[in-house]
């Protein structure tokens, strides 16, 4: 949920955002919000867009109309890299790590932007939000778990201090146990930095519960948004993303 403190959380706004790929849309019309230390979730049917918007938000796929304020700054149409210079972190759901590098090649990797005098202290900072990687900075990414690959993922976005962090799928083939873990310890860890956290997630019940509020995609639209009380109280969304019951698992 929000955080109390620590860096600040940057806004972002997408307004009647129509983005896809080849000058074929995939999003029609988007407009999605998320305030300074928000964790605001993105939920829907493979297919959907969701990953879309997300690229769309940090400069990975064609923008074809309406716009993507960052910080109330129009970044729309920018290059990644220019995104991530003014603080958007980005996890994708595969390729989150360099497998061959060790797990603190990989954080000096995150740190690409950064001057080299500033990188160990940023490595230091990354260890206190994710202590576990503390004991394995040596070990290649390739030999981690996935929710530990998932978490130096996390980290690496980390190391350029970003206002806002934009996760697309952080428990995608993970177990249930393992991936609950994730969303309940990394991604809310990633909150207490002050950061604001945009998440696409296809397990809506267990993102629900770290969420301040929820959007709902459906073939490229935006069909439902709200609180998760809210979502939860509407027998569509119960029917639809919640196992058709209220109480199931």
């Amino acid at each position: 949920m929000s955080a109390d403190g620590g860096a600040r959380g940057i806004a972002l706004s997408t307004v009647e955002l129509i983005a896809g790929y080849g000058g074929s849309p995939v999003l029609h019309g988007i407009s999605v919000t998320v305030e300074p230390g928000e964790v605001v979730s993105i939920v829907g049917a493979n297919g959907s867009g969701k990953s879309t918007l997300l690229k769309g938000v940090v400069g990975l796929v064609q923008i074809m109309s309406g716009s993507v304020l960052v910080g109330g700054r129009d970044v729309t149409g920018w290059r990644s890299e220019e995104v991530a210079r003014i603080g958007v972190g980005y996890v994708p759901q595969v390729d989150d790590v360099f497998a061959p590098l060790t797990v603190r090649e990989n954080l000096e990797m995150g740190g690409y932007l950064l001057p080299a005098r500033q990188v160990g202290a940023r490595i230091e900072h990354v260890l206190e939000v994710f202590p576990q990687l503390a004991r394995m900075l040596s070990r290649r990414a390739g030999k981690l778990s996935g929710g530990e690959r998932k978490m130096l993922a996390m980290g690496r976005a980390l190391m350029l201090e970003p206002g806002l962090v934009v996760l697309d799928e952080p428990t995608a083939n993970l177990a249930p146990a393992v991936a609950r873990a994730v969303l309940q310890e990394h991604v809310t860890s990633l909150a207490a930095t002050g950061a604001s956290v945009l998440v696409v997630e296809q397990r809506a019940r267990a993102v629900l519960e770290i969420s301040d509020r929820t959007y709902v995609l459906a073939g490229g639209l935006l069909r439902m948004q709200g609180t998760p009380a809210e979502l939860a109280a509407s027998d569509e969304f119960v029917e639809s993303f919640l196992g058709g019951g209220r109480h199931a698992a």
